[in-house]
């Protein structure tokens, strides 16, 4: 990010402004505009410094820092660790089926998933149109009221008998 643009902007409105002060502003426009470009330019570096931590609370795991390459700072996006930025974002996404949360407020929770099993859960997420966030919350709550399967629970009461086979 080139920040000469800035600084010019800055050093042509003073000189605008010193015009109608007459010559005396004039000449005290042009000592301060030797000082005001290292001004500038830390104050734009702080401002950007601003934005890139506010930026990364938006996007953590991930984030964005800002470092300088010669006199001119660039932004670098770092993705999470052990894992692909676009899988993060899915997760958090925010536009999720309306009758997955029935206007509840939501919480974020971290789930480590084994390689296969979070492929499975992409394609299966792909093949219903829904986010990995949207399909995983509606595996949830269909997990916790039993209506994705008629399976009977293995779970059994006790004093529970269970037999199978034939008898004679």
């Amino acid at each position: 990010m080139q920040l000469n643009q800035y600084v010019t902007t800055v050093r042509h409105q003073l000189d605008t402004a010193a015009e109608a002060g007459g010559p005396e502003a004039r000449q005290l426009s042009e000592r301060l505009t030797a000082a005001l470009e290292s001004t500038v330019r830390l104050v734009l570096l702080e401002a950007l410094s601003d934005a890139a931590r506010e930026i990364t609370l938006e996007l953590a795991p991930g984030s964005v820092e800002v470092r300088l390459r010669g006199r001119d700072p660039e932004f670098v996006v770092s993705n999470p660790p052990g894992g692909d930025f676009e899988a993060v974002n899915e997760r958090s996404a925010t536009t999720v089926a309306a009758e997955d949360f029935d206007g509840a407020s939501t919480s974020r929770t971290t789930l480590r998933l084994p390689d296969h099993l979070k492929q499975q859960v992409e394609e299966a997420a792909g093949q219903d149109g829904l986010s990995v966030n949207s399909w995983l919350v509606r595996a949830v709550a269909e997990a916790l009221n039993g209506s994705h399967s008629n399976k009977r629970s293995t779970r059994r009461e006790p004093g529970e008998q269970n037999f199978t086979g034939w008898a004679r």
